[in-house]
């Protein structure tokens, strides 16, 4: 996909001659608090590792990295799987999977816990960077990746995102860059 045939932003801005929009996107996601806070979030917490854990901004790099490299291999867009990649993993909470499947537990009874969804409400909602709406403004093709991250979907609340077709084949590469730079991590 090229960065040209975007199909935009929710809220249109004009055009920026130095960088693409799938540049801008990954320039907001990287200076926005959420991820920043990646810092501060255990991936995978091993007891016999000491204080060598893997947190979340780790694997995101990773992610990021291994996506890009495939992507170029490839002849597909760097800039987009690399934005996909880097806003993969916002909406985690603490305290790894652990905390996920607790918060889910309790949030049960109004629909659980999901970390894609909450993906798409930080970028959506919760980062505030604009005075006129809320969010990180990011384009279109950005955020349905976050809300198809494991494929498929039938959630109500992101029919937006026309779950009948399949992500983008860099939203697919972001996941399997996910998928492997978890699973590389016992090999380290």
């Amino acid at each position: 996909m090229r960065s040209r045939d975007s199909r935009g932003r929710e809220n249109p801005e004009p055009d920026e001659p130095l960088r693409t929009n799938f540049q801008r996107d990954r320039d907001r996601i990287v200076h926005s608090t959420a991820f920043r806070r990646l810092e501060y979030k255990t991936q995978v917490f091993v007891n016999h590792e000491g204080d060598h854990y893997r947190t979340r901004l780790t694997h995101t790099l990773e992610v990021s990295q291994v996506s890009r490299t495939v992507a170029r291999a490839l002849g597909l867009n760097e800039d987009l799987v690399e934005a996909i990649a880097l806003s993969h993993d916002l909406g985690h909470p603490p305290f790894g999977h652990a905390g996920e499947e607790k918060l889910d537990e309790l949030m049960r009874h109004c629909g659980g816990f999901n970390h894609n969804r909450q993906s798409l409400r930080v970028v959506d909602c919760l980062e505030k960077r604009y005075p006129d709406f809320p969010g990180l403004n990011l384009s279109w093709e950005i955020r349905e990746s976050i809300a198809k991250h494991y494929g498929r979907f039938d959630e109500p609340e992101l029919q937006r995102f026309d779950p009948d077709t399949q992500p983008l084949l860099e939203a697919q590469l972001a996941d399997i860059g996910d998928s492997l730079a978890y699973d590389t991590h016992d090999l380290d």
